[in-house]
């Protein structure tokens, strides 16, 4: 994942900046417990793709 895509891309749904899990390629919203897939080095930016985090994996 590209850096400088980190320092601009958002949550689709709230707006807050994301996080790369790098091992899981996922790009994490702490605010909204979501994780968004990236596929092919691609953030899947869409609510419908994203997976509900669990409180364990939000207290990583």
């Amino acid at each position: 994942m590209d850096h400088r895509l980190l320092e601009i891309v958002v949550c689709p749904v709230c707006h807050a900046p994301l996080t790369f899990n790098k091992q899981q390629q996922e790009l994490i919203c702490k605010i909204d417990a979501l994780a968004y897939p990236v596929r092919d080095g691609i953030p899947v930016l869409l609510e419908n793709e994203a997976r509900q985090l669990s409180a364990s994996e939000l207290a990583l």
